[in-house]
């Protein structure tokens, strides 16, 4: 909390935290060095993509390995609901939208380029203590598994698209086709399988070793070497299914602040590279459609569909499902690959990412922070002045939610002065 007060002007609302005000500027940033250089040629290049994709490796290691695996198990069914289901019917939702406004058959695509949550924005903004654990791991998983079904309806929902554009032939964006994406579900198996076997043998080999600080130091960086390896191999080739399984195995205290930072960096980076991405033009009004559209589909899938699946959930957590939609890095490579087939989309995708995150941000902070009418002086009295604390009531007290009746119990019933005297 210390860092964040410095980071931060006073009045910006505890809701919000530093990384988003990082994550603002590296967009200005980047927005204008694209504007001042024109780096047009370096985006949708070989290098551009790859650290696209070494971005988004780290959100989804990142986001995975926060996930609480007990929670997993529980909430199984709801995870593979959201990740099929889920992805298709927003996919659906946001593409009827966009057709329907503006009349244009193949803006269907539109609906894959950012039915998906951003794993790595999960990853770095996704420690809000409004969610519960098992809200906040169910929405991990949701971030990290539905980039699977996004590619498979890339390979059949491009084609119809393109058709419908106007052109013969296949687009470029379905690839290799069914069998291309065979053939990537095998590499991914593969590294997979490599990774594990190698990170097993070093923990049945690590008693072995001496038990010196140094020896612990050297398992540790032998440890995250693999990972970065894995990393990379991944971004080279888009094989990011098995990174995001394998951050359900490859965990250890010892990864815990190197990966916050891992995560951290590299969300502002993401940010940096929208901004360039956001300088070769915009085409605001189908953008800001495009953006409700997805936001308005997550709160759809989450508060109608999902309490099919998981049960349990409080009203608190359905609430933050619904408003858990994020764009990032994601949406940019989805948009790069569809860019070739379908001039334009990077001009609609780009402030449709911003909307989506303007309006995360936006409902985030009314939901720490909802207005308050009819309430009188006694809320500023139970203030500090000059504090920013919550009130007492605001603040998890261990002993159960908070209901209308336990915050009566505790206005009428105080407890004894610090003198040891019961009260008046």
């Amino acid at each position: 909390m210390a860092i964040r007060n410095r980071m931060l002007p006073r009045w910006l609302p505890e809701s919000v935290p530093g990384i988003v005000v990082g994550g603002a500027g590296a967009l200005i940033l980047g927005a204008v060095i694209g504007r001042a250089a024109d780096l047009s040629a370096l985006i949708g290049t070989g290098g551009y993509v790859f650290g696209a994709g070494l971005l988004l490796a780290i959100g989804l290691f990142g986001s995975t390995y926060a996930i609480d695996l007990r929670a997993l198990r529980e909430d199984l069914p709801g995870v593979v609901a959201a990740v099929t289901l889920g992805v298709v019917l927003k996919a659906s939702l946001i593409a009827g939208v966009m057709v329907l406004a503006f009349g244009r058959s193949e803006y269907v695509v539109l609906g894959i380029a950012v039915a998906q949550i951003d794993p790595l924005s999960v990853a770095a903004l996704g420690r809000d203590g409004r969610m519960s654990p098992r809200a906040r791991s169910l929405l991990s998983a949701w971030a990290s598994f539905d980039d699977p079904m996004t590619v498979l309806l890339t390979l059949y929902v491009a084609g119809y698209a393109y058709a419908a554009a106007g052109h013969e032939g296949a687009p470029a964006a379905a690839g290799g086709g069914a069998g291309g994406y065979a053939s990537g579900l095998a590499l991914n198996a593969a590294l997979l399988a490599g990774v594990l076997l190698l990170w097993w043998a070093g923990r049945r080999a690590a008693p072995l070793l001496p038990s010196s600080p140094r020896a612990r130091r050297t398992g540790v960086t032998l440890a995250g070497l693999l990972v970065v390896a894995m990393l990379v191999i991944a971004a080279a080739n888009m094989l990011m299914l098995a990174v995001g399984v394998a951050g359900l195995f490859l965990r250890t205290k010892a990864f815990g602040k190197a990966l916050d930072r891992a995560v951290g960096g590299a969300f502002l980076v993401a940010f940096l590279a929208l901004g360039l991405f956001l300088a070769r033009g915009v085409d605001v009004v189908p953008g800001f459609v495009l953006g409700l559209a997805a936001f308005g589909a997550q709160a759809v899938v989450a508060l109608g569909v999902m309490p099919l699946f998981v049960r349990g959930l409080d009203r608190r957590d359905r609430i933050a499902l619904g408003l858990g939609q994020q764009n990032g890095i994601t949406a940019v490579l989805i948009t790069l690959t569809l860019e070739r087939d379908f001039p334009g989309t990077v001009a609609i995708v780009g402030p449709a990412v911003i909307t989506v995150n303007l309006l995360h941000g936006t409902a985030q902070v009314l939901s720490a922070h909802p207005p308050r009418f009819g309430r009188g002086q006694s809320d500023k009295e139970e203030r500090d002045p000059g504090s920013e604390r919550p009130l007492p009531q605001e603040e998890p007290s261990g002993q159960g939610p908070l209901t209308l009746g336990s915050l009566a119990r505790s206005r009428t019933a105080p407890g004894p002065l610090p003198d040891g005297r019961s009260p008046a």
